[in-house]
């Protein structure tokens, strides 16, 4: 997929990420992206859209929650198959 994206942080900051994968459990939409682009070993991370129906952009947040976390890590992992996703 390898979509990028550019994020906001709490700080205002701008950060390119890069969309690796997404996926949309119980009505919420999660994505996978990545700082870089094609490295071997990147930090990835899991975002989902906290946006409402009013909001004109989606809304990303991290996913903290270690559960949901390890729930969706495992979905990644299986929408990724040649891709080892270690938590």
């Amino acid at each position: 997929m390898e979509e990028k994206i550019v994020l906001t942080d709490d700080e205002g900051n701008e950060v390119e990420m890069y969309v690796v994968e997404e996926t949309r459990i119980n009505n919420v939409n999660y994505i996978l992206v990545t700082e870089e682009g094609d490295e071997e070993e990147e930090i990835a991370h899991i975002l989902k859209d906290v946006s409402d129906e009013n909001d004109e952009e989606a809304i990303y947040e991290m996913v903290e929650d270690d559960s949901e976390l390890d729930y969706i890590g495992r979905i990644f992992s299986e929408l990724l198959e040649d891709i080892d996703i270690e938590r």
